[in-house]
């Protein structure tokens, strides 16, 4: 049975919510049809916010043979199916969704048939082009962006409603509310409207909403953007020593669900940004990750918060990520040369640390070719300028 989101997909671009950088009065769509053109393009862009829709939109506007497939259900012999009908039918465009998501023998079937001519592609896509799609069927293709549908967009999709629904009654306090929830997702709006209308009646309440949806729509799918940008600015957030901000993510991601890429990346920050300036703090992580794990939903947050709280308000030190990388960027651009002799394995030569006065003794530890290489610089923390100072004193450089 059709859906309400299905019933009311635009046919015209004129009836397209948002989007308006690409539709609208000589904009790119708009024009295309105009000009009774298509080409290669690929549209990406987060869940439910149109891309299915625009693309069939053109095939209606430009009245173009069409196949929809998608890569994820759609066999390699339905992909062969078509590429044969593109022999005999002109103009045959191939809309493929979730593209990013094609195996190497559908692509490499793929791209012969567009470099030939024969075969037009819409590739619809969650994820980051320039990261997801192989790069010989991305270079061959317009890449369009499609934007996150606003509150007011939602809102202004809500009053097709009564083309379903004559006798629904959606005040502007239940539209601005179904708007909210769905977190820029109109499908999400349309479905939460449809089953509210099928559970409660046409003159369902924000009460009977909640009942149904009482959260926002804040899913995030491990492939797509939106999820590795929020996991992106919970560490910048604590990089920043921003804890109201990295708490607002914390619990975006806690309501995401996939704890372990969470547990993985509070250990990152742990060692990556705050390092040697709180090197006690890592190990407070990792017992915070394992109560976690122990108390499991819904207590689980408890111990995470307490770890983002202080993980925020830490001392910051990036020491260990810049000293790693000028010595693999030493070992990269030079000949580094042999180990030196006295601390090969069976030298004669080697003069043991812990036999002299402090437990060190000058010699060379570095190749010959790079024996002055300097990698680590101390942080301005205390604790590392408390190591370096030792370090420096036993030495006697103080």
């Amino acid at each position: 049975m059709e859906n309400l989101a299905s019933k009311l997909r635009p046919n015209t671009l004129d009836k397209i919510v948002g989007q308006t950088h690409i539709v609208g009065e000589n904009k790119i769509l708009n024009n295309l049809v105009k000009n009774k053109k298509i080409f290669n393009t690929i549209f990406y862009g987060k869940s439910g916010i149109g891309k299915t829709t625009i693309a069939l939109t053109l095939m209606n506007e430009l009245k173009c043979p069409y196949r929809l497939l998608n890569a994820t259900i759609n066999s390699k012999k339905d992909f062969e199916v078509v590429f044969e009908e593109s022999k005999i039918i002109d103009s045959l465009v191939l809309i493929v969704d979730e593209i990013h998501r094609m195996n190497k023998d559908k692509q490499d079937l793929l791209l012969s048939f567009i470099e030939s001519g024969k075969l037009t592609l819409i590739g619809l896509t969650s994820s980051n082009p320039y990261h997801s799609i192989n790069p010989a069927i991305r270079s061959r293709c317009q890449l369009i962006e499609l934007h996150e549908l606003t509150e007011s967009d939602i809102e202004k999709a809500l009053d097709r409603v009564i083309e379903v629904y004559p006798d629904i009654e959606l005040t502007l306090d239940i539209k601005k509310h179904i708007a909210h929830l769905s977190g820029g997702d109109l499908r999400f709006a349309y479905n939460l409207v449809e089953f509210c209308y099928n559970s409660f009646g046409p003159k369902f309440t924000i009460e009977n909403i909640n009942e149904v949806s009482p959260r926002t729509n804040l899913y995030y799918d491990k492939n797509e953007d939106g999820y590795y940008d929020v996991i992106s600015a919970f560490q910048k957030s604590i990089r920043g020593s921003d804890v109201d901000a990295a708490m607002h993510y914390l619990v975006r991601l806690i309501d995401a669900g996939d704890f372990d890429i969470l547990y993985r990346r509070m250990l990152v920050i742990a060692y990556e940004d705050i390092g040697l300036a709180n090197p006690t703090l890592q190990t407070k992580v990792l017992t915070a990750i394992e109560s976690a794990e122990r108390l499991g939903l819904p207590e689980l947050y408890k111990p995470l918060t307490q770890a983002v709280i202080e993980m925020s308000l830490s001392p910051k030190s990036n020491t260990i990520e810049a000293t790693y990388n000028a010595a693999i960027n030493d070992l990269k651009r030079n000949n580094v040369g042999r180990v030196p002799e006295h601390i090969r394995t069976t030298s004669p030569n080697y003069k043991y640390p812990h036999n002299y006065k402090n437990h060190y003794v000058k010699q060379q530890y570095l190749p010959d070719n790079i024996k002055t290489s300097k990698y680590y610089h101390p942080g301005d923390n205390k604790y590392e300028q408390a190591l370096f100072e030792y370090n420096k004193k036993i030495k006697g450089e103080l």
